[in-house]
């Protein structure tokens, strides 16, 4: 029974249903509008995060993009076989960015960018089919990434800095299908840590092969995020010699896998054509360790990710010299194993529509707006490896239980920025 206190403890943003895993991949209005490609684009600031090596091609000194997007997501869940039903309540989340460079000289630039990759809000109707997984979670993760460009000659530069990654996370579940106290209130616990930090760091690449075309490669290492001593608050549990929980703390670690992002752009009359290719090393997540400050058992959580791609297409169209029109598609594959879909990841494979556009208010600056729209196919899928429980701390007995269903999910994400040049 203590055993399935594993499920996501520490996921900081594994409800997230627009990215892979627990990805949040909006990081500037201008690539989304594109279908988030970047890496082989120069455009604006947003090359902090593309692709900083492109950051000394800039024709401005001085670069500001800031912007955020508001993301309207809900996953409905049904079971045909037992007539179970639960949709996540309706919910706003904020991801936001801000990037500034600044060109030294013709050689050699600087950049600093604070965004967000991972980070929501997700809330189930209370005491649904599934509340032995989740019931409820609230997660933000802010990366600060300060970065370096440098010229190597005149078609080729480097570029790349340390990441400075920083979170909290707030989850609340049931602790079993069945456990309530004399009043008939459903047991269930709250696990809470803020100050959750890391460091990693990115490096990047690009050619201008020539005029029109342009090639760009951006790595960005794996982070782990370790909470130590958070929180863990039981309610409304039996007071037994079986259901020995009390208030106490946990430790779980979390990896933030690498990214590997290839791709390049094509500049034709008044059109730029690009494409992204993003690979991420899911398979660094293999399971969730989790160990408790007192006498709770601690545990594991299978998750054996794999290893997922990302196709991206854009195309940008200057229209006028006040407004610069965008679209885009990307394919988005997802990292969970038949056997290990879960609640707190409710997706599957997705197509991403993108569209947006620049409106140029004067010589130094610009307004941008983007829109994306996340299409999820109708999936059958359960999580295999959920752990039931019964007896104390010397006598506990386990099975695996299966949970599953039907999910639909849709995501509408509008965003709006500026790009200040001087």
């Amino acid at each position: 029974m203590k055993k399935v206190l594993l499920l996501t403890v520490l996921f900081l943003a594994t409800a997230v249903t627009y990215a892979g895993g627990y990805r949040v991949s909006l990081q500037g209005n201008k690539a989304l509008a594109m279908g988030h490609t970047g890496v082989a684009v120069i455009n604006s600031s947003e090359l902090v995060f593309f692709n900083p090596a492109g950051l000394v091609y800039l024709e401005n000194k001085l670069s500001v993009s800031v912007g955020a997007h508001g993301v309207l997501a809900d996953v409905s869940y049904q079971n045909s076989a037992t007539g179970e039903t639960a949709m996540t309540e309706a919910g706003v989340g904020t991801p936001f960015y801000a990037y500034i460079s600044y060109q030294a000289n013709d050689w050699l630039a600087f950049g600093l960018g604070i965004y967000t990759p991972y980070g929501s809000t997700v809330a189930y109707e209370d005491d649904w089919a599934g509340s032995h997984l989740v019931n409820n979670i609230a997660l933000q993760a802010i990366f600060v990434q300060p970065s370096v460009s440098v010229k190597i000659t005149d078609k080729f530069s480097v570029g790349g800095g340390p990441i400075y990654a920083t979170g909290g996370v707030n989850f609340n579940k049931n602790l079993n299908r069945t456990l309530v106290d004399l009043d008939g209130n459903r047991s269930e616990v709250t696990l809470e840590q803020t100050g959750i930090s890391n460091w990693g760091w990115t490096a990047s690449a690009m050619l201008k092969a020539s005029e029109n075309l342009t090639v760009g490669a951006n790595y960005r290492s794996e982070i782990i995020l370790s909470a130590e001593d958070g929180d863990a608050t039981f309610e409304n549990v039996p007071n037994s010699p079986l259901t020995p929980f009390s208030d106490t703390t946990f430790s779980a670690d979390l990896p933030l896998p690498a990214e590997l992002t290839m791709g390049l752009s094509y500049k034709h009359s008044d059109f730029l054509f690009a494409f992204d290719y993003n690979m991420t090393y899911w398979s660094a997540y293999e399971s969730l360790a989790v160990v408790f400050g007192n006498d709770t058992p601690d545990s594991v959580l299978l998750r054996n990710y794999k290893d997922a791609s990302t196709y991206r297409f854009g195309v940008q169209y200057e229209a006028s010299e006040s407004f610069t029109l965008r679209g885009g598609y990307y394919f988005d594959e997802s990292p969970v194993q038949s056997g290990y879909f879960a609640p707190e990841t409710p997706r599957n494979d997705s197509n991403g529509y993108t569209a947006g556009l620049t409106f140029k208010v004067g010589d130094r600056l610009e307004i941008d707006a983007s829109f994306l729209y996340l299409q999820f196919d109708e999936v059958d899928a359960s999580y295999d490896y959920f752990v039931e429980g019964s007896g104390g701390p010397a006598g506990l007995i386990n099975q695996y239980s299966s949970f599953g269903g039907t999910y639909k999910s849709s995501v509408f994400v509008p965003g709006l920025g500026i790009t200040y040049k001087l």
